[in-house]
């Protein structure tokens, strides 16, 4: 069974003219499996943010209206990418909206 829906989605690549996954090219490959790293790591760049405004219970310098901003956005792309079937665009954006959430919500609580 596993065999025959492989065959079958090799069939709808190629009649999409999509590339081969994973990708044939080791540079290629390489840089598909980073993306995914940098999809999951790289929203917790946000976790500085979150541990100063509640460590010092303190939100001075943080916009609120930026990272609402920024919340909007991450929907909008993980929307795109759950239309696309981009799994690290979905990864990325549902969790940078978390980490966005959440300095939101402390910009709130700690004005």
């Amino acid at each position: 069974m596993h065999e025959g829906m492989h065959q079958l989605h090799k069939r709808k690549r190629i009649h999409q003219k999509l590339e081969k996954y994973p990708h044939p090219n080791p540079w290629v490959k390489f840089l598909d499996n980073l993306l995914l790293v940098i999809a999951v790591i790289g929203p917790f760049s946000n976790l500085p943010q979150i541990i100063k405004i509640f460590a010092f219970k303190s939100s001075q310098g943080v916009s609120t209206l930026t990272f609402s901003l920024f919340m909007l956005f991450n929907i909008i792309w993980f929307i795109y990418g759950v239309v696309h079937k981009e799994k690290p665009l979905i990864i990325a954006f549902a969790l940078w909206f978390v980490t966005n959430s959440i300095i939101v919500i402390g910009t709130l609580i700690y004005p």
